[in-house]
């Protein structure tokens, strides 16, 4: 899901001029198997009672939230789980559940991480673009041997209690984060979500993660053509 700066590369680097040479992926469900940030939080509930606590007693707020909104009520639960996490502890929580995620077995899709390494032996410029928190996904992708990889991710930022959701990179919000790097076309983008039409009606092929018939078919009629389907393991 989401940390303090966005990232600001040189806009050249991802300019129209190599737009044929633009590959992005998403993390969650296409490198990664599950939700990276989503275990973390779960990791900070199970590893403190403090926190279950805690999160017994925003209950009420929790419950008020969930009526109107399901994203409010997610970050309610995720600002309890970062409650009394400055900037500096918080990297060394996340770095540290990062570190512990890539000895987990099958983990990650090594068919996606090698249709990456590819993309990258080739000469193309690969973007990570996630809904998943920068420094946890930094720190994975480093640790599986690609740290020079540019990462467009959600972010936080430091609070009175602790670190609190900034930037939530989802939807419509890749697309403006991109264009802000300047990076406003793309030949190839990967995905498992319909959540990212915006990432993929901008590229010149959509490629489908392991999506189900009914989802590749929503996905191509809201496209109005065909996408690639890919099942990786």
């Amino acid at each position: 899901m989401f940390t303090g700066e966005t990232n600001h590369a040189p806009a050249q680097a991802g300019s129209d001029a190599d737009a044929s040479r633009t590959v992005l992926f998403d993390f969650d469900g296409v490198l990664f198997q599950g939700d990276a940030f989503g275990l973390f939080i779960q990791h900070r509930y199970a590893g403190s009672p403090i926190y279950k606590f805690l999160a017994i007693l925003c209950l009420p707020w929790w419950l008020l939230c969930s009526v109107f909104s399901r994203r409010l009520a997610s970050r309610a639960l995720i600002h309890v789980a970062l409650c009394g996490l400055g900037a500096q502890r918080y990297q060394v929580a996340a770095e540290a559940f990062a570190d512990e995620l890539v000895r987990r077995p099958r983990q990650f899709y090594r068919d996606g991480l090698s249709v990456l390494r590819r993309h990258l032996a080739e000469g193309d410029q690969v973007i990570v673009v996630t809904g998943c928190e920068r420094i946890l996904v930094t720190r994975l992708l480093s640790q599986l041997g690609l740290p020079e990889l540019r990462i467009v991710a959600s972010q936080l930022k430091p609070g009175l209690f602790g670190m609190r959701v900034y930037m939530h990179n989802v939807g419509r919000r890749k697309v403006q984060n991109l264009a802000a790097q300047g990076v406003t076309g793309w030949r190839l983008a990967y995905s498992d979500s319909f959540q990212d039409m915006p990432m993929l009606k901008q590229a010149g092929e959509a490629v489908l993660v392991n999506g189900t018939p009914k989802l590749c078919k929503r996905v191509e009629k809201a496209l109005g053509r065909a996408v690639t389907r890919v099942a990786w393991y």
